[in-house]
């Protein structure tokens, strides 16, 4: 056995017991191993980290602890330039695309809303979710840190908020992407594209109120959904422009999140 100090930082801290926050602490490691091994020994799935300083230097998840050493492990920097530093993944992913674990049907349907690719389905296991991340390189969302721990996940999220709006002005904020949407381009039911389609072709299945109040629709060429801009798309316009600023959901909106 070696001894090895850790300290986390900024959410890491979280995922710790209260005597372990904000604080250096030690701990005894196996004879091999490695970075990731304790980081995820001491709680904290590899997928939220993006770099490991020990004894000053940036590391991998494969560094193999000795004795003494102190290791220094910090998630996503939203400010701070890390370029010069050695990241512990080997690239970003710069279309953002997600698969949600069974206990996010709601934010996966306000992402779809909100235009990014969110695979989903409540029959969905652990491993099955871990294998379509990385296979299709494609970001984890779950609230079960157990999941994020499996080897073959590259990216992920630990989900830390519980409702649904808040959970998605959450994943707006930590993953920079209120610039990025395109409200109602995806189907909330089929994540598939939406394409306009003209009135006369849908009018006979629209309610009265919408015949007269709206001109214009689109739909799905896999589930034959229509879609138009009503409330729905009143809301995503509210959360996307409170995600972009960083204010509050709007009053009216609370019940739903």
């Amino acid at each position: 056995m070696v001894m090895a100090t850790f300290r986390f930082y900024e959410e890491l801290n979280d995922f710790l017991p209260a005597e372990r926050r904000r604080l250096e602490f030690s701990v005894p490691c196996a004879e091999e191993a490695t970075t990731k091994h304790m980081i995820e020994a001491l709680g904290v799935p590899h997928t939220e980290v993006e770099l490991i300083l020990v004894n000053g230097e940036s590391v991998s998840f494969d560094q193999r602890l000795q004795e003494g050493d102190r290791v220094a492990v910090y998630p996503k920097f939203e400010t701070l330039d890390v370029t010069p530093l050695l990241r512990v993944r080997e690239q970003p992913l710069r279309t953002p695309r997600f698969v949600a674990d069974a206990h996010l049907g709601a934010l996966a349907r306000l992402l779809r809303m909100a235009g990014f690719d969110t695979l989903y389905d409540n029959h969905y296991q652990d491993r099955e979710i871990a294998d379509i991340g990385g296979r299709e390189g494609r970001i984890v969302l779950t609230r079960d840190r157990e999941l994020l721990k499996l080897r073959s996940i590259t990216h992920g999220c630990y989900v830390h908020a519980v409702k649904p709006v808040k959970q998605f002005l959450e994943i707006m904020d930590r993953l920079d992407l209120a610039r990025s949407t395109r409200p109602f381009s995806l189907c909330l039911v089929c994540n598939a594209p939406l394409r306009a389609i003209d009135k006369a072709a849908v009018l006979e299945r629209l309610p009265p109120s919408v015949r007269d109040s709206h001109e214009r629709f689109t739909t799905c060429d896999t589930c034959h959904r229509v879609f138009w801009e009503g409330s729905h798309w009143r809301r995503m316009q509210e959360w996307v422009g409170a995600a972009q600023s960083g204010t509050e959901v709007p009053p009216a909106d609370r019940r739903e999140s």
